[in-house]
């Protein structure tokens, strides 16, 4: 089986859109008979610079654990700005698009989400390879960018909204990632036999507990220090600014470290915002690739894991979840519904209600003298990704759906 996958995001970079892509294919190429090409940017996410070693040429090729990769040339452009980011967005549809036409005829296209442009595009080159059309549904988009305020509703959005649902429609099937998404789908007419949910999940033989380096621990002045750490995208959803304004209340609270690592369209305004209040308990670090990411988790005595106040984000389980619960690490999280579902089920930490800062001032000094209930909800939460959330076992389960799309006989799958 031939598989046409379209990302806007692919390793080295490593946001979650990324992982997940490279994650699958990585697994699905070691069967007998499947092949996988990716068309993707050249990587620069989140700052819209290229990544060393990489120049924005027409085309790039790439051989990545077996998956063929095809880096089309980009326009680059920050993860900030609601129309440089469009903008970027359609330049890749295009270069996608014409790429594809010179490629053989794949048993079908599989497009990534949340970037509706790119799923506009394995659309279309569905059409021209006359094969199937596979949507994966990592975020309702639109929607999501109204919920962060990046764009107002208006003409705008509802043109992308109609495209949403053609979109939906046309796709011979829909993969989102949580069952949220799937009864929202279905509430908006979209066949429910048509919706397949695949979940995040985790690589447990490459996130698992470790020891923090006992370096890390004294370049940060973290020791003997409770660390509280938000590891991941600084963005304009995720109401990191709550995290500092907890920190503000506990920073004469001595024992408590707060952590910020991580890159987005937020980042500046956190570091001014840190070191205009003069806080000595917070260190706002740069992003670390996903190596290294680890030794942060195995850092923390606990895991922030924080949205904005919008009910959309109750559908929303963020990847980050599976990592640090792989790692052995408890959460504390302010994402409602779903995350939330999963966090108490396995045990595995704490939910406070999204942009209570005061309650999530309160809960992590009152963590900070709990060792041993922390280190039953890191044990718990183990157990729990290794019994659900594989990530071995949830690309195996989305080749088969694939090869049925693809008309395959079941002695495939």
């Amino acid at each position: 089986m031939y598989i046409l996958f379209l990302s806007h995001y692919f390793p080295p970079e490593v946001n979650a859109p990324a992982s997940r892509t490279y994650e699958h294919a990585r697994r699905w190429v070691q069967e007998p008979n499947v092949a996988v090409t990716v068309i993707t940017n050249h990587p620069n996410h989140p700052y819209g610079v290229l990544y060393p070693g990489y120049k924005n040429r027409p085309l790039t090729k790439e051989n990545f654990d077996g998956i063929h990769v095809r880096r089309v040339k980009t326009y680059l452009a920050p993860n900030a700005g609601f129309a440089r980011r469009i903008l970027n967005h359609l330049f890749f549809m295009m270069a996608a698009i014409i790429d594809a036409i010179q490629l053989p005829r794949p048993d079908l296209v599989l497009a990534t989400s949340p970037q509706f442009f790119c799923a506009l595009a394995g659309y279309l080159i569905s059409r021209l390879k006359r094969c199937p059309f596979v949507f994966e549904l990592r975020d309702i988009w639109p929607e999501s960018i109204v919920a962060v305020g990046a764009i107002k509703p208006g003409l705008t959005i509802r043109l992308l909204e109609r495209l949403e649902l053609f979109l939906y429609r046309q796709a011979s099937l829909i993969i989102p990632v949580t069952d949220s998404f799937k009864e929202s789908l279905i509430r908006r007419g979209i066949p429910a036999e048509k919706i397949q949910v695949i979940k995040n999940g985790v690589d447990l033989s490459f996130f698992q507990p470790k020891e923090a380096p006992a370096h890390l621990r004294g370049e940060l002045g973290a020791k003997d220090k409770f660390v509280a750490a938000y590891i991941g995208t600084v963005g304009m959803a995720h109401a990191v600014d709550k995290i500092v304004l907890a920190a503000e209340q506990l920073q004469h609270q001595n024992n408590v470290l707060f952590l910020i690592l991580g890159e987005g369209a937020q980042k500046k305004a956190i570091q001014e915002m840190a070191g205009s209040r003069r806080l000595k308990n917070v260190r706002v670090l740069p992003g670390v690739g996903k190596e290294e990411v680890r030794d942060y988790y195995a850092l923390s005595d606990i895991n922030l894991v924080t949205l904005k106040k919008n009910d959309l984000f109750s559908t929303v389980i963020p990847s980050k979840v599976f990592e640090i619960m792989a790692m052995g690490r408890p959460i504390l999280t302010t994402v409602d519904g779903e995350c939330r579902k999963i966090i108490e089920n396995a045990g595995a930490g704490i939910f406070v209600e999204p942009e209570n800062v005061e309650r999530l001032a309160d809960t992590i000094s009152e963590l900070s003298h709990k060792a041993h209930l922390l280190t039953t909800m890191g044990e718990s939460g183990r157990h729990y990704v290794e019994k659900y959330f594989s990530r071995e076992v949830l690309a195996m389960n989305y080749l088969n759906l694939l090869y049925k799309v693809a008309g395959y006989a079941p002695e495939y799958f």
